[in-house]
């Protein structure tokens, strides 16, 4: 089994990382690629193209000028602990053992728009760039065109020798659309998180975001390589509804306390 989720825009590249490991990322020369296009634009251009204030656009232009190879523990962190979003305060990756850590290494990867599938020990440089940007480039009008079936492929190859291939879709709608499902060898399970609100259930979107990350240490912490054992996931009150659960949607329900 292997789970995507996706990556954040809050980044902390002040706090020191648990471990000095690390690893380089598979698509580095396909960034490379992008950022040369992307060092082009001005701050008003970073600003309009992402939609973000004056002030974010003169962050990420700085950003994209300062972009550079190769990447080392100086210049660059481990991208499991420098997205620091709704997902990642879930998944707590600080509280990872050298085990946990090397689990996750072999099954977790996070989607990326500049990366496009990051290993949770990858190095990464701080970046802001959404899979759902219209961004024009040498192979399309999108990202979802620059990346096209690499990102399926990768997930194919890494699963190709499990008996029963499982892709854990936990990322948003946005990234998750980088994955071709019709070329994908593998069936894709993807948990849904609702919480009780307005006399119903409903997805309130911060708190599944933060369940998306508790269930990814969830799996981590527990070596859990099957589908099945995910509705043992009872974490922040969340349980497993049989009822409004399928074999490819996995529902988990919320009252407050």
């Amino acid at each position: 089994m292997l789970i995507v989720v996706s990556p954040a825009k809050s980044l902390d590249f002040e706090s020191p990382a648990k471990t000095r490991k690390f690893t380089e990322p598979e698509y580095l020369q396909e960034s490379t690629q992008l950022v040369s296009q992307l060092k082009k634009l001005t701050p008003e251009d970073f600003s309009e193209l992402m939609h973000i204030s004056s002030n974010l656009g003169e962050l990420n232009h700085g950003r994209y000028a300062n972009w550079h190879t190769p990447f080392d523990l100086k210049n660059a962190k481990q991208a499991i602990f420098a997205f620091k979003g709704d997902v990642y305060i879930g998944l707590e990756a600080e509280q990872f053992s050298t085990a946990d850590l090397n689990f996750a290494q072999n099954h977790l990867r996070i989607l990326s728009g500049l990366y496009g599938l990051l290993r949770p020990l990858d190095l990464m440089q701080p970046y802001r760039l959404e899979m759902g940007t219209r961004f024009k480039n040498k192979k399309g009008k999108s990202l979802y065109e620059f990346w096209g079936s690499k990102l399926t492929q990768n997930i194919n190859d890494l699963l190709a020798n499990d008996k029963k291939p499982i892709l854990l879709n936990l990322a948003s709608n946005e990234y998750f659309s980088s994955i071709k499902p019709k070329e994908l060898n593998a069936e894709i399970v993807t948990p849904v998180f609702k919480d009780y609100s307005g006399g119903k259930y409903r997805v309130v979107s911060f708190f599944a975001k933060k369940a998306r990350g508790s269930m990814t240490a969830f799996i981590i912490k527990n070596r859990i390589k099957t589908a099945a054992k995910l509705k043992e996931f009872t974490i922040n009150g969340y349980e497993f509804s049989d009822s409004e659960s399928d074999s490819s949607r996995l529902v988990f329900l919320r009252k407050p306390q």
